[in-house]
């Protein structure tokens, strides 16, 4: 690892209209690229919204995808609404008003945790399915006692870049380091707001996935260790893991290069 991997430039990106899809008592906000080619669906972190993909969007566009991004309720764009509703149910709707049958779904963090929840429900309309430095929101007793074992009291009011961007990539890129946090500031305009699940979600119910699964964590992931990805490797069968080195817990934005290159080779193996 050289720090120049730390410090990718921001790509160009492709033109991707925005637009609001109607969900019960309000609208998510969504961008497209558009085009022919499979679908591909990024799901953003507690933390993001639907721009916090500059780095993918590009990139996948290039590779012959379209690429779709939207933001989750009170996130950028996509408003608070009275009844929370469920994210996967959303994003079912999303891609009902987008008219897909199906696509490849990349979630990061908490949209890993959207993605997995609607591959339980939905499984024939996702393809194949990355989730990426997620601690998979586990019920499991035992799992949430380790899970919470590995953070200290108050954590989650520690600065979000603490908690979020790992010490490599802080150290390295200063300047990316602000970008991200000005992302994660704009994320959020009010409270965010928790929605409802489909499912209980469980080791057990890693087990019934349905679509090829890759794990992508990072070494330095104060949320979810290797360890702990080795865990829902076990738990997942016939999933593939890759684990980023020097990277915490957003590797879509610390590591794009070996992200991408990781995300691209999976997909390729349809």
């Amino acid at each position: 690892m050289s720090d120049d991997a730390l410090r990718q430039p921001l790509p160009t990106q492709v033109p991707a209209p925005l637009r609001d899809v109607p969900v019960p008592g309000g609208s998510l906000a969504c961008w497209d690229t558009g085009g022919d080619g499979p679908a591909v669906i990024l799901l953003h972190p507690g933390t993001g919204s639907h721009a916090v993909w500059p780095y993918q969007q590009p990139v996948l566009a290039a590779a012959g995808y379209r690429v779709i991004a939207y933001s989750r309720r009170s996130h950028l764009g996509s408003p608070a609404t009275e009844d929370p509703g469920c994210a996967a149910e959303d994003l079912a709707i999303l891609m009902d008003a987008l008219d897909l049958a199906r696509a490849h779904l990349v979630g990061c963090a908490a949209g890993a945790i959207v993605a997995w929840d609607f591959a339980l429900g939905f499984p024939e309309r996702v393809g194949r399915m990355v989730l990426a430095c997620t601690h998979m929101g586990l019920e499991d007793p035992d799992y949430a006692a380790l899970s919470a074992s590995l953070r200290p009291a108050g954590f989650a009011q520690m600065p979000g870049h603490f908690r979020e961007v790992g010490p490599s990539y802080r150290a390295a890129n200063p300047e990316g380091t602000a970008a991200w946090l000005a992302l994660e500031h704009a994320a959020i305009p009010g409270k965010r707001q928790e929605q409802r699940r489909m499912h209980r979600l469980d080791i057990s119910g890693l087990g019934r996935l349905v679509p090829p699964v890759l794990l992508i964590g990072g070494d330095a992931d104060l949320w979810a260790p290797p360890s702990v990805f080795r865990i829902f490797a076990r738990a997942i069968p016939g999933s593939e893991l890759v684990i980023l080195s020097e990277c915490g817990h957003a590797a879509q934005w610390e590591q794009p290069q070996a992200f991408n290159a990781a995300v691209l080779g999976f997909f390729g193996r349809e």
